[in-house]
């Protein structure tokens, strides 16, 4: 099973892509900014668990 921070940044990464595009269609260049951080930080954290799982399959080798 994928390490929840997988989980919780991918969630955070579309949730950003949603604010994004929210603020494109209503003009929201704060919104549109705010939707681009979370991306960013829901990639940051989707690596994060990536490197969790990696270290934990290696651990169990």
């Amino acid at each position: 099973m994928p390490d929840n921070d997988r989980i919780e940044g991918a969630a955070k990464n579309m949730g950003g892509k949603i604010k994004e595009a929210a603020g494109k269609v209503t003009g929201d260049e704060k919104l549109k900014a705010e939707g681009r951080a979370d991306q960013v930080e829901g990639k940051v954290q989707n690596t994060v668990g990536g490197i969790k799982d990696t270290l934990r399959g290696d651990k169990r080798d």
